[in-house]
This record gives structure tokens, sequence and C-alpha cells, in this order.
């Protein structure tokens, strides 16, 4: 199934329980927080390797965050009238041009104020 065929079905989701006009963003914003924050409780205050570790023990509950996230985000494409596949498309494109391989293989990121590369104009200092 695809982002947009998942995004109609939490709408079909959604509209079969009457809540297609209930939810207001910042209240989804605050679930993604939340959600972000879980994630973090699991690996904070660990090196690199370790995250690996715990994420790797504990995948289902990791799953879980991933999944409850998908779910919110797709609400909020839904509730603004955003195709999220389109959006996610067009994001992909621009970050292809802004950081090109050949570059980032070698800076290993793309903030340009920890030392990577970024194009994007409006960030220059």
């Amino acid at each position: 199934m695809d982002i947009k065929e998942l995004q109609n079905k939490l709408k079909e989701f959604d509209k079969a329980r009457g809540w297609e006009n209930d939810w207001n963003i910042k209240d989804l914003l605050l679930n993604i927080t939340e959600e972000g924050g879980e994630l973090w409780d699991l690996i904070k205050w660990i090196d690199t390797e370790k995250q690996k570790e715990v994420i790797k023990e504990k995948k289902e509950e990791a799953s879980d965050y991933i999944g409850d996230s998908l779910f919110i985000l797709l609400k909020m494409a839904n509730q603004m009238d955003i195709d999220a596949q389109k959006a996610l498309n067009e994001t992909l494109n621009e970050y292809e041009k802004r950081m090109p391989p050949e570059i980032m293989k070698k800076v290993k990121h793309a903030n340009k104020h920890a030392g990577g590369i970024d194009n994007k104009q409006k960030w220059q200092i």
C-alpha cells in the first residue's frame, strides 16, 4: 500500500468514527512530540552503538512509536488537505539537489553549522 492509499485509509478510519473534523493541528503536534519523546526515552544518554543495540532489543516497541507517528502525520495531512505522498516526493527532490551524494559521503551530514554542507540559502551566516 502506498502513502496515498494509507492516507485515504486513515481518512476512512476517522470518518467511520466521526472523527474527521474533531482534531486540531496543535494537539496532533503535541502527539508527535510525545511519540518522539517516548522513543527518545529508550535511547537517551547512551552512545550510538548502544542505541543500535537497544533498538534491536526493543524493535517492537520502536516500531510502535514509528507507526503511531506516521498515523499522526497522515492525520495531520488529512486535516490540512495535503497530499502526503506528493509532499514527501517534493522534499526528497529538494534534498537530492541540496545534498549531493558525493559531498555528503565526505562530510557525513548536511548541517553546515557543524562542518557539513547545505546549499539552502536562507541559513547563510
